[in-house]
């Protein structure tokens, strides 16, 4: 008996969001972003990427008797290939069976894609803003992941080099153990002047004060992250676009910008894990979302740092560790126990260090995927 033939279907939003909970068991570590998110995140007109930079987006899924069994999206960043001196076309939500023929259906339509738009690489996976999820899950199978992680099947990566994709670009993600030992660990001479400097001011990233605070944490980000590998400034509109929404779920306890005589010098976000709401409800907003939220509030215990940053004047001060310091005694005050740290390179010898010192565990092993289309 031959195998039913696989049909590639472009655009199938509701299916795209399907592929997951076709694949996977409901005991895996997978968690699907929510819908609605993902519906913001694929339309080019609401996507500031797309919209305001002039990329270009395209989704496929692969189909087998009427089931979704597989995903691809590939998009365009003018602004990053500008900046780094690239023609890159950038992969990314990359879910398929155990399947080389149905992978590279996937992968055929994307590389077509990526030739059309004057593109001579194709690279990710990256899930999909300017504050992208980034990698490929190769280590770490069994954990659960934090907001703002990535989690893939262990055949994905296989599925790539079969399809003439390397790994590169190394990254690693952590959890720590959150208590008083935790944050003394980070403390010195320097971080101990920060802390007791009135010229350093702790501002909560509060409701009322959220758009201003938000404003500042954009340009500590834009300023510390500029030298960093892949780095693009974001918009205003592109930070608003992702993290926006995070004046709904924001812990002012655990998330802060700091002043330096009055200016914004630092930042660090970091806000409860809503994996398990978003596993709960399975990514959408029904008549029980408000009720998983509320359980879900009430007894977490689990946060995570999207990012941290200093401006580069500021560098070497100490402000890092002081501001981890500060964040960590309100994470245990407040009742969290583990935080999680999304993706940090393995090129980044800094952020490297200051996982040591909060004897952090290695959570995940991720890489980037390449294919040269030359």
């Amino acid at each position: 008996m031959t195998a039913a033939a696989v049909e590639l279907r472009a655009g199938d939003l509701e299916g795209f969001f399907q592929v997951p909970f076709e694949l996977y068991p409901p005991d895996s570590p997978y968690v699907t972003p929510m819908r609605a998110d993902l519906e913001r995140y694929l339309d080019p007109a609401r996507n500031p990427l797309m919209r305001d930079d002039g990329g270009r987006l395209t989704f496929f899924t692969a189909w087998r008797n009427g089931r979704p069994i597989g995903r691809l999206t590939a998009h365009t960043h003018p602004s990053s290939n500008a900046r780094h001196g690239v023609k890159r076309c950038q992969f990314g939500y990359f879910d398929c069976e155990d399947n080389v023929e149905t992978a590279r259906l996937l992968f055929d339509a994307a590389e077509t894609f990526a030739h059309a738009e004057g593109c001579d690489e194709l690279v990710g996976a990256f899930n999909l803003t300017a504050m992208q999820q980034a990698g490929i899950l190769t280590e770490g199978f069994e954990n659960q992941p934090y907001t703002d992680m990535i989690w893939g099947a262990p055949h994905l990566p296989r599925l790539l080099e079969a399809c003439g994709y390397a790994p590169v670009f190394p990254m690693s993600t952590f959890e720590f153990d959150v208590g008083p030992e935790t944050a003394d660990a980070l403390l010195g001479d320097k971080q101990r002047a920060v802390l007791s400097d009135p010229d350093w001011t702790w501002k909560p990233i509060s409701r009322s004060a959220f758009k201003a605070r938000f404003e500042e944490a954009r340009q500590c980000l834009n300023d510390g992250f500029s030298d960093n590998p892949m780095f693009v400034p974001l918009t205003p509109a592109e930070f608003d676009f992702q993290a926006g929404e995070m004046m709904w779920i924001v812990d002012p306890r655990i998330a802060c910008v700091v002043h330096y005589r009055g200016e914004p010098a630092g930042v660090v976000i970091c806000i409860p894990d809503l994996n398990p709401f978003q596993k709960a409800t399975r990514g959408r907003i029904g008549p029980m979302a408000l009720v998983h939220f509320i359980r879900e509030r009430l007894r977490r215990r689990r946060a995570v740092i999207i990012f941290y940053s200093v401006k580069r004047a500021l560098h070497g001060q100490g402000l890092n560790g002081a501001m981890l310091h500060q964040v960590i005694k309100a994470l245990f005050a407040g009742g969290y126990r583990q935080c999680g740290v999304t993706w940090i390179a393995d090129e980044n010898s800094a952020s490297l260090r200051q996982m040591e010192k909060l004897f952090a565990r290695r959570l995940q092993r991720l890489n980037l995927f390449r294919k040269d289309l030359r």
